[in-house]
């Protein structure tokens, strides 16, 4: 069974977390990936490149990732985001997922933990 490529959008103000989400995600899925490192940047590639997949951070100087999920919903309702969470974030984890986040993912993560999230929502070649 062969999958289409994904397109993923990493948003993160930590180059280093971006570079070792990139990683992990490149060995379960085909993908495209963008990256923004704060949630103003990841609404406007939202906007412009429609993402299968949005892995956003909460904690973000110019936009946090709350602000950025509220306004990406609004875009698409659909839109399939993923909260990034370090220990102590658990407020705002839960007003994420109130927001419409679909999951979070711990910092730092587990590549079955990624697997998990993603392969339910992988779609077959037409």
């Amino acid at each position: 069974m062969e999958y289409k490529s994904m397109k993923i959008l990493l948003c993160d103000d930590s180059i280093t977390v971006r570079k070792k989400l990139l990683q992990s995600l490149k060995k379960i899925v085909d993908c495209e990936v963008f990256e923004a490192k704060n949630g103003k940047e990841a609404i406007e590639l939202y906007s412009t490149e429609k993402p299968d997949f949005v892995f956003m951070d909460i904690v973000m100087p110019f936009m946090d990732g709350i602000e950025a999920l509220e306004k990406i919903i609004q875009i698409d309702e659909k839109a399939k985001v993923i909260m990034l969470s370090s220990v102590g974030t658990k407020e705002n984890l839960q007003k994420a997922l109130t927001l419409g986040a679909m999951d979070f993912v711990q910092k730092p993560w587990e590549e079955p933990s990624l697997s998990a999230i993603i392969h339910p929502y992988l779609k077959e070649v037409e």
